[in-house]
């Protein structure tokens, strides 16, 4: 069973390295980047406590959001989806991401209180 898991990765891995453009590897870089910051924020809030609730509430909110406007952005930017996405470029994509990552920050500077 591990080898074939191992074999499993292994093709994975290299699937990724070869058939992956830079720029959609970029965009899993920044949502690996943003997931695992939520896990800490997560544990963190379990292990110490909530005492700002509000801040920790905001942080995890924002890191979700982030993550989901990133697949956004990786979905938009993807060239083997152009046919969902045939009026938008990858351009457009990356503008509506900065803009609704700003009205996000906004929101959330704004919930800390």
């Amino acid at each position: 069973m591990s080898t074939s898991l191992g074999g499993v990765v292994t093709k994975f891995v290299s699937e990724y390295q070869n058939n992956t453009p830079n720029k959609l590897k970029i965009i899993d870089a920044y949502l690996t980047y943003i997931f695992f910051t939520g896990v800490f924020q997560f544990l963190y809030c379990c292990l110490v406590g909530t005492f700002p609730f509000n801040a920790f509430l905001s942080g995890f909110i924002s890191c979700v959001a982030s993550f989901v406007l990133g697949v956004c952005l990786r979905l938009q930017a993807n060239p083997s989806n152009k046919s969902q996405f045939g009026g938008i470029s990858s351009e457009r994509g990356f503008a509506d991401f900065i803009f609704a990552h700003i009205i996000l920050h906004l929101i959330v500077i704004n919930f800390i209180g």
